[in-house]
């Protein structure tokens, strides 16, 4: 059990979810926490990685940090979204492991689930049909993530829970347009469209010196900023959007995903999800309390076999609800303040066609969201200007 002195490493603690997750910690007390920046600690390399956990030694881990990235960033670096992320996953997991973390949280992605899978997609469709291909390698990265968290619970005993966040969004999001996620680039590209006709240049080079596009800044020329923008889909009160605007999403403000990972960090153990008669009757040894001898049977699972078949072990957080790509637009559109035209270039890939979590065992573990679609695109264009001042 984790207390308010308990020492937590949070690895991303600067990205969307994890500075939302740090807050959220601060909020209800817990203050011992540590975080490093990439320049500081590069999860890809080991040897730096098991350095860390030797110095800090961590009661509890967030594996918060990841490669990630929008549609086309998927299509572009497929190297780079299955190597990246696994090797952060294998060094941190392996290392909270060795070093004898008490309670490990890990953070994928609904991707993991087949393109076609029932909806809404409850957390047993894993791995019953092909995934989407436009990011199939960014899936099987975080699909094998949970799998490493549920593989060293059933044979060592450890309290590693994955939790599988729907389309995030909120303060510290991503705008830089080469990389980013759909509600933010939309909103970007909105709010550029919109400036560009007002003739705010003013705003527009604000803007471009803040998030550089292809490194084209506020201080280049009229024309090469119109240029750039024009390559993304944006010009005087006019949007292009990749797609047919069809496609279902559904999107939970990070704030509240930061919540419900919180929550489960504190309050929800591996034997919660799996069923504690079951789990309890059957594992023996040694806990997380202290690092177990891998070759040492005392600290494994135990009677394996008696325990059937566990798997999908991972939580769904989400709302529940969604809406169109195009609607999303619209909500943009009308929050900006916008009067031009969105257009949808259908030769572009929509992606997966349909993405609608069940929730009912994250709802069944005590939590659900708080903050609605209409209210959070709004917090999010607040965040966004306010960011640029």
């Amino acid at each position: 059990m984790l207390d308010k002195n308990s020492k937590i490493y949070i690895a991303g603690h600067n990205g969307l979810v994890g500075s939302a997750i740090w807050n959220n910690l601060k909020q209800r007390g817990y203050n011992n926490l540590i975080g490093r920046s990439h320049s500081e600690l590069d999860l890809t390399d080991q040897m730096a990685v098991k350095r860390f956990f030797d110095e800090e030694r961590p009661d509890a881990v967030v594996l918060a940090a990841a490669f990630v990235g929008g549609i086309m960033a998927n299509f572009l670096y497929r190297a780079d979204f299955i190597m990246q992320n696994m090797m952060m996953q294998c060094n941190v997991i392996g290392n909270a492991y060795s070093h004898g973390v008490k309670k490990l949280l890990f953070l994928g992605s609904t991707c993991i689930y087949p393109k076609d899978a029932p909806q809404p997609m409850k957390e047993d469709v894993l791995l019953t049909s092909p995934l989407e291909y436009s990011n199939e390698e960014y899936a099987i990265a975080k699909i094998a993530g949970l799998k490493m968290c549920e593989s060293y619970n059933l044979q060592y005993g450890t309290n590693y829970i994955a939790v599988m966040p729907t389309n995030l969004y909120g303060p510290n999001d991503n705008f830089h347009l080469e990389n980013s996620h759909v509600m933010p680039a939309m909103m970007r590209k909105v709010y550029l469209a919109k400036l560009i006709h007002d003739g705010n240049w003013d705003a527009i080079r604000t803007d471009m010196n803040k998030r550089p596009v292809e490194g084209v800044t506020g201080a280049n020329s009229n024309d090469e900023i119109l240029a750039v923008l024009a390559k993304y889909g944006i010009s005087d009160n006019r949007v292009t959007l990749w797609g047919t605007g069809t496609p279902l999403r559904e999107f939970l403000w990070s704030e509240d995903m930061a919540d419900a990972s919180v929550h489960v960090l504190l309050n929800v153990d591996f034997k919660d999800i799996i069923g504690i008669e079951k789990y309890s009757s059957v594992f023996y040894g040694k806990t997380t309390t202290g690092a177990v001898d891998r070759n040492n049977s005392e600290g494994r699972g135990g009677a394996i076999p008696s325990l059937g078949e566990i798997r999908n072990c991972h939580i769904n957080v989400g709302t529940g609800k969604e809406l169109t790509i195009r609607e999303l637009s619209e909500l943009v559109v009308k929050t900006v303040g916008f009067e031009g035209t969105v257009e949808f270039d259908t030769s572009k890939p929509d992606g997966t066609p349909r993405k609608l979590i069940d929730v009912e065992k994250l709802h069944s573990l005590g939590w659900t969201h708080k903050v609605e679609i209409e209210d959070g695109v709004r917090k999010l264009f607040d965040w966004y200007r306010e960011s640029l001042l």
